[in-house]
């Protein structure tokens, strides 16, 4: 579909897991949707799984990292759709366990260019075609974690980050108000997804001991996005958390 859409999404992280499957959710509820990332195959993939159910979509190879390339993916997305009403910014990178004293700085940059530089560019790009567009205004849902709110052991770099995100939410969703412009937070607790293949067998917990912890389908974070983008722009779900039910968080497990 070429043209101005009805709704248009982009999705970071788009290529596997969360974001892939949000792209098709979102596409299912109407939206023409631009799915972000650096795999350009998965990209492929999901776009076409997107094209063949008779949605609108198209594929963006996107390092969020570099202002450039999410400048360009917020080009392509007006150039091709004519405006951009909801961005999800759900690209993301987690180290192995290490301590503070063990980790090294490129890795810690490389999780912080990853996880908070790349969702203000993104934020930033969004504001830009947001403010000027007709009608103006969208809504922005970054994607934060349980890790916004409490650590596991071991993974400082990614904790710092997250709490980062909540940050920037809170800034974006008031400095966005008198554009029209609504930002909100999805925290997630153990999405099955590759990054979590480990829960199965068993992670560090609190109190030094290994344990294996529950996790949620993809298809049920999707819907949560959903849910939120769904809303007027009137009205606005600032934070929600989706999690296994069973898993060590608020005294549970």
């Amino acid at each position: 579909m070429d043209g101005t859409a009805t709704r248009v999404a982009v999705v970071t992280g788009a290529g596997s897991g969360i974001g892939r499957r949000t792209a098709a959710t979102l596409a299912k509820d109407g939206f023409a949707v631009v799915l972000a990332g650096r795999r350009v195959a998965n990209l492929d993939a999901g776009c076409a799984e997107i094209l063949a159910g008779g949605g609108s979509a198209c594929a963006v190879a996107t390092d969020v990292t570099d202002e450039q390339s999410v400048a360009t993916l917020f080009r392509t997305a007006v150039d091709r759709f004519g405006r951009v009403d909801l961005v999800f910014n759900n690209a993301g990178v987690n180290l192995g366990d290490a301590s503070p004293d063990q980790l090294d700085l490129e890795d810690w940059q490389r999780v912080v260019a990853t996880n908070l530089t790349g969702v203000f560019l993104c934020v930033r790009e969004a504001f830009r075609v947001m403010k000027r567009q007709t009608p103006t205004g969208g809504r922005i849902i970054n994607n934060g974690s349980l890790s916004a709110h409490v650590p596991r052991p071991h993974s400082i770099a990614y904790t710092a980050t997250k709490h980062g995100v909540t940050g920037l939410t809170r800034a974006a969703s008031l400095d966005g108000r008198e554009y029209g412009i609504a930002c909100g937070q999805i925290d997630i607790g153990n999405a099955a997804t590759d990054l979590t293949a480990r829960m199965e067998s068993g992670v560090r917990q609190a109190d030094g001991s290994v344990r294996a912890e529950p996790t949620i389908a993809t298809e049920d974070v999707a819907r949560a996005v959903s849910y939120m983008a769904s809303l007027p722009l009137d009205a606005n779900v600032q934070f929600m958390t989706v999690m296994a039910t069973g898993m060590p968080f608020v005294g549970r497990g």
